[in-house]
């Protein structure tokens, strides 16, 4: 823990060295590194480089690592006594299209006044450049402050994030000695929609599965079939009818295996967060929440598992109208996972549930779409409470825990991998437009960020 007067004077200079922190991230942002397009190869490469560069002038020893896709870029400060960091972020971008959608060029940062206050304007002004920066400002400012950098940090910025990470697990295995820490610290999330400050606890997994029935050999007359010959159609939609009962809860056998309830510590964070479901769905042009009954909004879409039909397909769906029975039907499903549970179990399940409802005539056809687990942190860490504690300094607001209904991989990994927890941080918000034209980051986020991270450094440190 470090006095006061130094946890100042570290704060006092990331403050006056906001223009050129700006600078340098205008820097960065000008470089197009958009992993999905192979004409855009060396410039991700130029990024890596770019962030190497930076690190070793801040006395990281530093490197670019090679893999089959995109490069790595590890650093590590000096070796101490202190419970080893690893901090995550990823440099590279989304595509821009279309162009046309945007006010200006997407790789021509600029700062501009908005009703909300100071942006930040440009692809991965947000996701995740900007908040990747945070980072680097606060071990800049800390450098200039203590004389010397934090020790036993080791940080990992991907190059292939927005492109699936294909060489992220292979380069985790194969440098995990290197890579351990304590714990890690992922800068890739938002802060909680009202713009308070917030620890991602927990994530779901995911589970995604293609489903093709078929039956006769061809496409058939109604009116010639229809009564005799099975309707692939109706076969696929009444087994996936059969997936959920009247309550909304999933019928699967041993589905519900692995599913925590909630601590009273998170229930109690999360019934101070307000959360209205009716407003929440009001955004969208609904009003009346659906699902099991019994829960609360937040728990529905933060701790408990779901089963969704994400599309159908089947028989003739061109203009006019055509009496068949289709030969064939689709669907692709997918089931957010909480807790324990095993989405392999839950794939086995699920396909017998499937083939139960066939017909003797009639066949199926299985295709994975992934399968990940969820993540759930220890928050009796002390270190979840010591961050959380200098969030809520930082931002006059109490900080909390919440949990998100997406999967964000990267935290599986380092627990499956490396043995270890991740706290997940960020301060982006809703309307950052990330994936979207206009993307932009909050100047307060982006300034504010870095403070937090020299609050959490000192907290930890």
């Amino acid at each position: 823990m470090q006095d006061n007067a130094k946890i100042e004077e570290v704060l006092s200079t990331l403050d006056k060295g906001l223009p050129q922190a700006l600078d340098r991230l205008m820097e960065f942002l000008r470089i197009p590194s958009i992993s999905t397009d192979p004409a855009h190869k060396g410039d991700v490469r130029r990024a890596a480089e770019w962030l190497c560069a930076e690190l070793t002038s801040l006395g990281f020893d530093a490197s670019v690592r090679d893999t089959p896709g995109h490069p790595m870029v590890v650093a590590h400060s000096p070796k101490g006594d202190r419970r080893a960091l690893l901090f995550y972020g990823h440099y590279d971008v989304q595509p821009v299209d279309p162009l046309t959608l945007w006010d200006r060029p997407p790789f021509e940062p600029e700062i501009q006044d908005t009703p909300a206050g100071k942006v930040i304007r440009a692809r991965g002004a947000a996701d995740d450049k900007g908040q990747l920066m945070t980072f680097v400002e606060a071990f800049r400012a800390w450098k200039e402050v203590h004389g010397s950098l934090p020790t036993d940090l080791v940080l990992l910025f991907e190059g292939e994030e927005e492109s699936g990470s294909p060489s992220l697990r292979p380069f985790l295995r194969e440098n995990a000695a290197e890579l351990r820490a304590g714990i890690a610290m992922i800068c890739d999330t938002s802060m909680y929609a009202d713009g308070r400050p917030a620890i991602t606890t927990q994530l779901r997994g995911l589970y995604g599965e293609e489903i093709t029935v078929r039956a006769a050999d061809r496409d058939l007359h109604s009116g010639s079939f229809g009564g005799l010959a099975a309707n692939p159609i109706q076969i696929l939609v009444n087994a996936l009818s059969t997936v959920k009962d009247s309550n909304g809860r999933i019928t699967l056998p041993g589905f519900y295996d692995g599913v925590e309830e909630l601590s009273n510590e998170l229930r109690s964070d999360w019934e101070d967060l307000g959360f209205d479901p009716t407003e929440f769905l009001s955004r969208v042009g609904l009003k009346h929440p659906i699902g099991e009954q019994g829960r609360t909004g937040l728990e529905m879409v933060w701790n408990q598992p779901t089963f969704e039909i994400n599309g159908i397909t089947g028989g003739y769906t061109g203009e006019g109208f055509k009496t068949v029975l289709p030969a064939e039907a689709s669907a692709k499903v997918s089931f957010r996972l909480t807790g324990a549970q095993d989405p392999e179990a839950i794939r086995e399940t699920f396909r017998a549930h499937i083939r139960a409802a066939l017909p003797a005539d009639c066949t199926v056809e299985f295709h994975g779409h992934g399968a990940s687990p969820a993540s759930r942190m220890d928050i009796s860490d002390p270190a979840f409470a010591a961050a959380k504690s200098a969030l809520s300094d930082e931002w006059n607001r109490e900080a909390a825990f919440i949990g998100a209904g997406g999967s964000i991989p990267i935290a599986g990994d380092f627990k499956e991998l490396l043995g270890m927890d991740s706290m997940l941080i960020g301060f982006g918000r809703d309307d950052d437009r990330i994936h979207s034209p206009n993307e932009k980051y909050d100047l307060t986020s982006f300034a504010k960020g870095a403070r937090s991270w020299a609050r959490i450094l000192a907290a930890l440190n």
